[in-house]
């Protein structure tokens, strides 16, 4: 990843990813879909069951986030 302060506002930072970050977001992103076509594939998990599983994880992850907030 790249940050750099904004020159206007010192407090801001601009944060974008280098070549090296993008490379590894689409290895990532490809495993991804390569993991979830297995699981549709083998009848573990259908499209609606990835996507609840999706879900319900970005819950407990909102929960988390909540928790750690409230202990500082």
């Amino acid at each position: 990843m790249h940050h750099q302060r904004c020159e206007i506002d010192r407090r801001s930072v601009r944060v974008r990813l280098t070549e090296r970050g993008r490379n590894i977001r689409d290895l990532v992103s490809n495993l991804f879909l390569r993991h979830a076509g297995g699981l549709e594939d083998r009848g573990v998990l259908g499209p609606e069951g990835v996507i609840e599983i999706t879900a319900s994880l970005k819950r407990v992850e909102r929960y988390w986030v909540d928790q750690i907030r409230y202990i500082y």
